[in-house]
């Protein structure tokens, strides 16, 4: 078996939330990438309280894959941050990988990020290429990427690409809080402030097959704001890492 840059223990893990149609053909790619990359290595799925076939698509995946394949539930949708949370601590490898569960990012890129990792390195972070969203989310999208890294000084160029390897042990170090979508900000956040090796690479990011985004809902959005404000008095004021 091929192992890319020595490479070895690896959790994979996708936030699903009403991802039935795209999570088959996402985990056959994620299987298959890390049979040929990665010796040892766990694949989560964190159901957030879908309303679709979700549950029972990964009910029939386990049987394929079998103990590879673990499904994190959760009965009530938990937001993303939420489905972040319980996926990186379902995970036992040295390192995680996420993306989402809506076969937006190709898991096929991983190993450019694992050639990447060295002694020092905590973190490697996509970057999208170009964005193949709606005109509108693409405006928003920067807006708020350049608001969130000049506001909590953050120096990665692409805070919003879920496409990220981290170092396990770093996670254990910080503490998340978040429960929408700004734990994107507070994870890249407290990851810097540990002062940890950060490497960016640039990834491809493709049109949605399936289903919308939840960001774009005025419940997601006041959660939002009211999530950033208090994030920025923690992290930025009080500049805490864990508690």
């Amino acid at each position: 078996m091929k192992r890319t840059g020595g490479f070895a223990w690896l959790s994979v893990f996708l936030p699903a939330y009403n991802d039935a149609p795209s999570l088959p053909v996402l985990l056959a790619r994620t299987f298959a990438t890390l049979a040929a990359h990665v010796v040892d290595y766990e694949v989560i799925v964190v159901n957030d309280g879908s309303g679709d076939d979700t549950a029972a698509v990964l009910e029939g995946l386990r049987g394929l894959y079998g103990h590879r394949l673990k499904v994190v539930t959760h009965p009530q949708n938990r937001g993303y941050g939420g489905a972040l949370r319980s996926g990186f601590a379902a995970a036992s490898k040295e390192f995680v990988f996420y993306t989402d569960g809506d076969g937006q990012y190709d898991v096929g890129e991983l190993p450019r990020l694992l050639e990447l990792v060295g002694p020092e390195t905590g973190l490697v972070n996509g970057y999208k290429l170009e964005r193949h969203d709606p005109a509108h989310r693409i405006w928003i999208g920067k807006a708020y990427n350049f608001c969130a890294r000049l506001l909590f000084r953050i120096r990665i160029r692409d805070i919003d690409c879920d496409y990220r390897l981290i170092r396990r042990a770093l996670l254990e170090r910080i503490h998340l809080t978040s429960t929408s979508g700004t734990i994107c900000v507070e994870l890249v956040r407290k990851l810097e402030m540990t002062g940890c090796g950060v490497v960016e690479i640039g990834v491809h990011h493709y049109a949605r097959l399936y289903g919308k985004s939840q960001f774009f809902r005025v419940r997601s959005l006041a959660t939002t704001l009211h999530e950033l404000v208090r994030l920025w008095v923690e992290v930025v004021i009080l500049r805490r890492t864990a508690y």
